[in-house]
């Protein structure tokens, strides 16, 4: 599975854009600033349907426009697919795929699998639980629907639950039936999410673990863990435990909402002990790891873009990742960098198919 071309009006500082691209290796050479992140965000948007950087989508139309559209073609299965994503301000988003708009958004996560490793994902590192949180449900999301459904049903309880603890106060009453009602809809879909990442967490630290090694040539040992209350007790032993807690901070204390991925290096929290390049080299290897999870799974290699992601990386740890995208493994790549010897030391190593592409100013001209 790849994308052939796409199409781009007003997305950010992309003005009027059309590319083709290779369906191996695609880099992209320019200054800070230019474009290259925002067309890497096109594409990642093709995917899920939102940006990787931005919550809100408002944000994504381009100064002093009305509106943004991308329109990516796939080669999906050896067919073509049209997907399109169409954006006016104070209006709602349209989806398309193959020109029919999609009734809810979610029936298009997995479809069109992809790993994006950026500098800002060291908010997993550096953020709080949640951004953990959301790396696991992005993951699982992408491969099963089920967990998506699950995971937005449990969302929408634990917010009803916590509106009802606040109505209690406000209201001085407490009604332990009525809780029940959102107790044993936490419990449903709560118990379902916990297998799923434990099995997801359980089964990914080896391949993770192999990718560090490989980058690091065996410098250190990395650790990854999920913790969670529903190692140690039933989510109903927990719910009825918790109650009257709940009941005086007016919110829903204990659930996989409270989840928490613990990575540590060496033992210790890489968070507080790590250096830069170690840190790098972790988020890296964790990207790689979800990239061969979701291949192994889905039968799709995903779509893996690199943005800048040389940086504060030592010449080794460089030439090792730069041994790791130009195998087989992988299917199409694309690759952002300032500094062109980067991808010279790739193009080099592969035989496959690439294409080089300048970026300057929001515009993206290839070079010949």
């Amino acid at each position: 599975m790849y994308i052939d071309e796409i199409s781009i009006l007003n997305f950010k500082n992309l003005k009027d854009v059309q590319v083709s691209f290779s369906s191996r290796l695609n880099c992209f050479i320019g200054n800070n600033g230019a474009g290259k992140t925002n067309l890497m965000d096109a594409v990642y948007y093709l995917s899920f349907c939102k940006s990787f950087f931005n919550a809100s989508d408002q944000i994504n139309i381009m100064h002093n426009e009305e509106f943004f559209i991308i329109n990516g073609i796939y080669n999906r299965f050896n067919s073509k697919e049209a997907v399109s994503c169409a954006l006016q301000k104070g209006q709602k988003k349209l989806f398309k795929r193959n020109s029919k708009i999609y009734n809810k958004l979610a029936d298009h996560i997995g479809l069109l699998p992809l790993v994006m490793i950026s500098p800002s994902d060291v908010n997993l590192l550096l953020g709080g639980s949640a951004e953990r949180r959301k790396f696991m449900d992005g993951v699982i999301s992408q491969y099963d629907p089920n967990y998506l459904d699950d995971l937005i049903h449990y969302n929408r309880a634990v917010f009803q639950r916590n509106n009802l603890l606040r109505q209690f106060t406000s209201e001085n009453y407490f009604d332990q039936e009525l809780l029940s009602v959102w107790d044993s809809r936490l419990i449903e879909h709560g118990n379902r999410i916990h297998l799923k990442r434990s099995r997801f967490v359980k089964d990914i630290i080896p391949v993770f673990q192999k990718y560090y090694s490989f980058i690091s040539m065996e410098n250190e040992r990395v650790g990854l863990a999920h913790q969670s209350d529903l190692y140690n007790s039933s989510f109903e032993l927990l719910l009825n435990d918790n109650v009257n807690r709940d009941r005086a901070l007016q919110y829903t204390t204990t659930g996989i909402h409270k989840d928490e991925l613990l990575f540590n290096i060496d033992e210790y929290p890489i968070k507080k002990l790590g250096s830069q390049g170690q840190k790098k080299t972790y988020l890296v290897a964790l990207k790689m790891a979800q990239f061969n999870f979701i291949a192994e799974i889905s039968g799709m290699k995903p779509i893996l873009l690199l943005d800048d992601i040389f940086d504060k990386l030592d010449r080794n740890r460089v030439e090792q990742i730069i041994k790791l995208v130009s195998g087989d493994q992988f299917g199409q790549i694309f690759i952002t960098d300032t500094n062109r010897s980067h991808l010279d030391g790739i193009l080099k190593e592969m035989a496959s198919d690439f294409r080089i592409f300048n970026v300057t100013s929001g515009s993206i001209q290839q070079i010949q």
